[in-house]
């Protein structure tokens, strides 16, 4: 396919799959499912934390996890006892343990009491910089502040060592893009959607190569800036988009 051909075909995949439909089957549904703004970004960011493996385990798990909140995330971040906090102990989600969802919901707590909330700890970082990369590793520093087993780490990726950062894009393209589709949510306002980067999994790594969209082989994080500048030939204001056309063509058509 020629450019203009490609782009009708993305557009039409984009149109296919970015609808209310869609949330059925995602994770999504899960921050869908409120509608105060810190519940919605907590709540969205917890399940694209454990947003690895198969779909309806994902959905299953963070639902769990959103009980174990008392369905009140903001809320539990806030005030939750140190008993309270307790329960989460008895939540897991494949390597992802009690003791790393405690380190994550007291770490969410200091960013709400010391950082001005989630939104503040992107966006503002991204004010001095311009750039969604060094918002990510800003973020991660933010995160690991306080006192922390190594082991959780491993949860939160890393752009310094090349990592996809797969999950972290995917929460931004929900906060960051506008919900016109009636998908993503749009309740950041400080960072542009053509800032944002391409949620780089298999499924949207395997059919950005077969259609010459990704020449580098591994799923890391150059061939997200690689993927990312070719989509946005395509919509310079909303490259991201895109997401949709190569992931749901590519879980659809295995």
């Amino acid at each position: 396919m020629n450019h203009l051909e490609l782009k009708i075909e993305l557009e039409k995949r984009c149109n296919l799959y970015q609808n209310p439909d869609f949330i059925l089957n995602d994770p999504i549904q899960i921050p869908q499912k409120f509608s105060k703004k810190e519940d919605i970004e907590i709540s969205a960011f917890l399940t694209s934390v454990i947003a690895w493996g198969i779909r309806k385990s994902i959905i299953n798990n963070a639902n769990k996890l959103m009980g174990l909140m008392d369905n009140s995330p903001f809320d539990f971040i806030k005030n939750a006892s140190e008993k309270e906090i307790e329960k989460i102990n008895l939540f897991k989600h494949r390597t992802f343990n009690g003791d790393d969802c405690r380190y994550f919901i007291k770490s969410l707590r200091n960013i709400y009491l010391n950082h001005k909330g989630l939104e503040n700890v992107f966006t503002s970082k991204f004010n001095d910089t311009n750039s969604i990369a060094e918002s990510l590793i800003y973020f991660r520093s933010v995160f690991f502040e306080l006192e922390h087993p190594r082991r959780v780490e491993k949860h939160l990726s890393d752009i310094n060592k090349n990592s996809a950062a797969k999950r972290l894009n995917m929460f931004l393209r929900w906060m960051i893009r506008g919900n016109e589709n009636g998908v993503d949510f749009g309740i950041w306002k400080g960072i542009p959607t053509s800032a944002l980067y391409i949620p780089l999994d298999v499924h949207v790594g395997n059919v950005a190569r077969n259609l010459g969209l990704l020449t580098i082989k591994d799923n890391n994080w150059k061939a997200v800036l690689e993927l990312t500048e070719n989509l946005k030939k395509f919509d310079k204001n909303d490259p991201i988009k895109y997401d949709f056309a190569l992931f749901g063509y590519g879980v659809n058509n295995k």
